[in-house]
């Protein structure tokens, strides 16, 4: 049976789908988002909930590749690969080290300072001053370095490049404004133009409700395959159900998306940065600001529901079962960054970051299928990038004016 009903579909009921969806349908679109979960059932849900609209440092730097033997063989360190999926990685691990180059550093950076710095404009421009007064804390966020701070360096020189403004704090900084942080620990750097929201689930769910409230269409459903239509504008999206026709469709489908992609000849170098976090519901402590400790790749947010530790990254694919002392050795950090903290009996969690290797996501018209759009590969940055990316997207499809230069984000450089 097909069902021929939106100008649109979306794939996707994660932030960045769910944000195109309401950019869309607010400027005139008839749309329907697809998803065999419910908004924020997925990465979405667990991520640390940083808005970092004055962050444009991506994951891999110069001096990284040195540290990685390091890193995999050390259980407490921030990276992990599993043995029997190294083979399958390789490729997309050749091109983050390429992407490394400072070079290369310098001219993706720019591109995510261009792309970021209107995450918090745009998430008001989507919720509304009220629902943004309630769901988001432009508190600014701490990044923390135990080690020679050569990471630090790197990531002020950046800021300074791009006119972002910092602080840096010393250890008697830091314990005013982290009482009970361990001694030792004695540098840090402020970045009071970034923000967290106090519940990833609820700000994604917040999106759902207000599209569905303004006249638009979730279905539970998973896209199978996208097939163009033969001598007519438009595409069938085969589902687990039924298939479904539209006039254009926006692929938001994370880290799932060469499934959908592959098919048709789109190949993108899109890795899942399998991501874990620890609630802790009934912690001790809270947290004015987020805090992220950058050589043990984690970070910590106070949540409406407790104190959330999350970070790590593991190379294992789409459908290898968590491996939860990932999750576990969270808590453990955060026990070395807060002594004295109570952590009670953590909630685990395992998301599936969708990355690039050069941290920035793929935006944009898919060569050689007029009317399908892409908008997935935000890596660590989906709830900074997700709404801005959005926006870009839906004035491509409406032709007005992008705001950004779009190349940095094309398919093509992959190509």
């Amino acid at each position: 049976m097909d069902h021929s009903q939106p100008s649109t579909i979306v794939l996707g009921a994660g932030v960045v789908g769910l944000s195109t969806a309401l950019y869309l349908q607010r400027s005139g679109h008839n749309v329907t988002v697809i998803d065999p979960l419910p908004p924020a059932g997925g990465t979405s849900y667990g991520n640390a909930g940083l808005i970092s609209s004055d962050t444009a440092v991506p994951i891999a730097l110069p001096g990284m590749l040195r540290k990685v033997p390091g890193w995999l063989t050390n259980r407490e360190g921030p990276l992990a690969i599993r043995p029997a999926y190294f083979p399958h990685a390789l490729p997309w691990l050749f091109r983050w080290v390429g992407a490394s180059r400072m070079s290369r550093v310098l001219k993706i950076s720019d591109a995510m300072r261009a792309l970021h710095r209107d995450s918090l404009t745009c998430w008001q421009e989507l919720l509304g001053q009220e629902l943004y007064a309630d769901l988001i804390r432009p508190v600014g966020q701490i990044r923390i370095w135990e080690d020679d701070g050569a990471g630090s360096k790197i990531e002020m020189a950046l800021c300074k490049r791009h006119g972002i403004r910092t602080e840096l704090l010393n250890e008697d900084d830091l314990r005013q404004i982290y009482p009970g942080i361990a001694s030792g620990i004695t540098k840090g750097l402020l970045m009071p133009g970034n923000a967290y929201t106090v519940s990833p689930q609820r700000l994604v769910r917040t999106l759902g409700t207000l599209f569905a409230g303004e006249g638009g269409t979730i279905i539970a459903e998973r896209a199978m395959k996208i097939v163009p239509r033969a001598g007519a504008v438009g595409f069938i999206i085969m589902t687990n159900l039924t298939n479904r026709s539209a006039q254009r469709v926006v692929v938001a489908t994370g880290a799932w998306t060469r499934e959908l992609l592959d098919p048709l000849g789109l190949r993108v170098p899109l890795e899942t940065e399998r991501g874990y976090h620890a609630m802790m519901p009934t912690p001790n402590i809270t947290l004015s600001i987020p805090m992220s400790i950058k050589n043990r790749g984690f970070g910590l947010t106070s949540m409406e529901d407790g104190l959330r530790a999350a970070g790590t990254v593991e190379i294992g694919g789409l459908y290898a079962t968590p491996d939860l002392r990932r999750a576990t050795l969270l808590v453990e950090h955060a026990k070395r960054i807060f002594p004295k903290l109570q952590t009670g009996d953590p909630v685990y969690w395992m998301g599936h970051r969708p990355s690039t290797p050069d941290s920035l996501p793929v935006l944009g018209e898919a060569p050689g299928h007029t009317g399908l759009y892409l908008a997935f590969g935000h890596g660590h940055f989906g709830m900074t990038g997700g709404p801005p990316s959005a926006r870009l997207v839906a004035n491509m499809i409406n032709g007005i004016p992008f705001g950004v230069d779009p190349m940095p984000y094309a398919y093509s450089r992959f190509a």
